[in-house]
């Protein structure tokens, strides 16, 4: 059989064509329920903070995780005083990062997931390689679903890598043993940013 007689019955052969189903069942009225997000966070293993002040966080870092000894606060806002200086390298000068604080650009309701880009972090392997991760995020940015947050945000240009990250890194794969870092950070605080009315 010749590959123009098989193209040719594939084509004879095509099921009819079929509309688009309807997404708009998907789609939410209104912003992402904070107390939502922060109780999927939650069981999935993070730790959330509500803040109305920036000037709240390095308290709770100090109380958090007071054996961090190397800090990278991407906004010198959020932490005054820790490394900004890190960007020249390769990625290999992150190596012994106790503790990231990094933006993120909103947070998904229904599973806790936080979207990072690199317009935020130029670094991309800074999530994922620091041993404990903090991410500020604003309770007026979030969405309910994920369905949300690719209509309403993602489909927007901007940045060439973006990520969603949901509670701290974990496998259960070795053994049924659950092991936290596997593949990225042992935690994850939120800072929930709300900000003054």
């Amino acid at each position: 059989m010749s590959r123009e007689s098989i193209l040719a019955a594939i084509k004879k052969n095509q099921p009819e064509q079929q509309p688009l189903p309807d997404l708009n069942a998907f789609r939410r009225t209104g912003p992402g329920d904070p107390a939502a997000f922060r109780k999927v966070v939650e069981a999935l293993g993070g730790q959330v903070f509500e803040i109305s002040s920036y000037s709240e966080i390095p308290p709770l870092v100090a109380e958090h995780h007071s054996g961090a000894r190397r800090i990278i606060s991407l906004q010198d806002r959020y932490l005054p005083g820790a490394i900004t200086a890190w960007e020249a390298g390769d990625g290999r000068q992150l190596e012994d990062v106790d503790l990231a604080i990094i933006p993120g650009q909103f947070g998904v309701a229904e599973n806790g997931a936080i979207w990072i880009t690199d317009i935020e972090v130029k670094e991309r392997v800074l999530p994922f390689i620091t041993q404990h991760l903090a991410i500020v995020v604003s309770s007026l940015n979030i969405v309910p679903t994920m369905h949300d947050a690719y209509e309403e945000h993602i489909a927007r240009p901007g940045g060439s890598f973006g990520v969603f990250i949901a509670g701290p890194s974990k496998t259960a794969d070795i053994e049924q043993s659950l092991v936290l870092g596997a593949h990225g950070a042992k935690s994850l605080t939120v800072f929930l940013y709300t900000p003054p009315a």
